[in-house]
């Protein structure tokens, strides 16, 4: 329409053009989806690069992972054979009024889930990324690799102490953060009061690269479900509000057998958490919805995972009749809906907070569930978490190793679930803002060193594995932010 006007001349149009984005605000949004797009795809691979070298580089990454996945599979087909429940059917009429009528109270729902169990909990994937190996050393031909004794296997390059450092510099004991309540620089409600002011800054500029830099000295309570909205570019428009609604009208129609493995698993942990037990219905909500959104399906082209596929009755191995299942591709697993329930705290619009959960989800914390060689991905976490820890408290991890009580056995399960589930929720956003403020699940396996080290003195005392977890059982006390800043910043290195 603009450009009939008289006024616009064709010599001048780029400029006009220009003009006009700024104005009208659309400069901003382009560069923030511009931004979000360089965060969540990887870089470019070199052009004769096989495709498969976008998901994961390393073959015998991909190899493990494709039969980790063959394993999923057979566990849900056999659970299916075995209950003699088809893995999709359409709900009968009466029982899609009910679960319409229901739809926000599902918690009260109480379905016979005796038989179904999860289809893997994180334990059992813990034994498949100890298996790894690399086939070329095979026989430990690498000097500097073979001195490692945890019980991660392959040799991938991690970030030593003083690139962390550098890496995470707005953590430094000098420099002012949200979650350190005594730091001796700046009075804390100063630095409080001018962070916020900041914050509020950022946001009424709605620019994500300064979000996202900000959130690394962490977000005033206030602010914090906007400024990582503003991150993750969510704006929940009408047509997102529409494509939410669609999603559910999918569940209200087709039941799936996913259906009950969510329901499980949000009965098995987030009902039972002091924090998450009050969002029981939103958690239905939300990982069902999800499990119909096929959008979900964009992020394999750099996962290192493949999503499942199965064969409509009777057409087995005819590529034709082959449908992804469940629709999104992710399987959920033991603890899955706990990535969704921290969210909860912040956003109480349902497509909003789905919108950021997904998101979330394929920025994030896909990577924590398959097998590949990404910085960020489950295995460089570990490989990072045994390294900090054999090479800044080898005492420790001599004795943990020696009574049988590898330190990766305790602390899997809280980088696999990201923490959620084990910090008190206050402490457990501080840490989720660094995740999003510097792009990178590295910090997950960093906390897990710390707090080893927080708790050195009594477990040098400990003779057995069980004797270990009961001195970490409880992480609900612990301040996230002096555990890192100590553990990154005052360590003797």
């Amino acid at each position: 329409v603009s450009l009939h006007k008289p006024e616009i001349k064709l010599e001048s149009l780029k400029e006009d053009i220009r003009d006009f984005l700024k104005t009208s605000g659309w400069e901003k949004k382009l560069q923030n989806a511009v931004y979000s797009e360089l965060n969540v795809f990887p870089s470019p691979c070199h052009p004769a690069a096989p495709p498969e070298h976008m998901k994961e580089p390393l073959a015998y990454m991909r190899k493990a992972q494709g039969s980790w996945e063959k394993r999923i599979l057979k566990s849900l087909n056999s659970m299916c054979t075995e209950l003699g429940i088809p893995l999709a059917q359409k709900r009968p009429a009466n029982e899609q009024k009910e679960l319409l009528n229901k739809w926000n109270e599902m918690g009260t729902d109480e379905p016979d889930l005796s038989l179904f169990r999860p289809v893997y909990a994180p334990k059992d994937f813990l034994e498949v990324l100890m298996n790894l190996r690399n086939p070329n050393y095979e026989n430990g031909e690498q000097p500097s690799f073979r001195n490692h004794l945890g019980l991660i296997q392959v040799p991938l390059k991690v970030k030593d102490i003083p690139e962390l450092k550098e890496n995470f510099s707005e953590l430094g004991l000098n420099i002012g953060q949200l979650g350190i309540d005594d730091s001796a620089q700046v009075p804390p409600e100063f630095f409080e009061n001018e962070h916020v002011r900041v914050g509020q800054k950022v946001l009424a500029e709605q620019d994500s690269a300064a979000a996202q830099q900000y959130v690394r000295q962490g977000c005033p309570t206030a602010l914090r479900a906007d400024l990582w909205a503003l991150i993750l570019n969510i704006s929940n428009q009408p047509e997102d509000i529409l494509y939410y609604e669609q999603l559910k009208s999918n569940v209200i129609q087709h039941d799936l057998l996913v259906d009950s493995l969510i329901y499980k698993d949000v009965k098995l942990t987030a009902s039972n958490d002091d924090y998450y037990f009050v969002f029981e219905d939103y958690l239905y909500q939300v990982l069902l919805c999800f499990s119909r959104d096929t959008s979900v399906l964009e992020h394999f082209s750099y996962s290192s995972a493949t999503p499942p596929k199965s064969y409509i009755r009777g057409k087995l191995g005819m590529e034709e009749y082959a449908v992804f299942y469940p629709p999104n591709g992710v399987i959920p697993f033991h603890g899955f809906s706990m990535y969704v329930a921290p969210l909860c705290f912040l956003y109480h619009e349902p497509s909003k907070l789905y919108q950021i959960f997904r998101e979330m989800y394929v920025r994030f914390f896909f990577r924590l569930h398959s097998i590949s060689s990404h910085p960020s991905g489950i295995v460089s976490l570990c490989l990072l978490f045994e390294t900090l820890l054999q090479t800044h408290l080898p005492q420790l991890f001599y004795h943990l190793r020696e009574i049988g009580a590898q330190p990766l056995r305790i602390s899997f399960k809280w980088m696999v679930r990201a923490f959620s589930g084990y910090l008190a929720t206050d402490q457990l956003l501080l840490l989720w803002d660094r995740i999003l403020g510097y792009n990178s699940l590295e910090i997950l396996a960093v906390l897990a060193a710390a707090v080893f080290a927080f708790r050195a003195v009594n477990l040098m005392e400990v003779t057995s594995l069980a004797a270990a977890e009961a001195v970490l059982a409880d992480l609900s006390t612990l301040k996230v932010m002096p555990l890192l800043q100590i553990f990154l910043f005052a360590t003797v290195t």
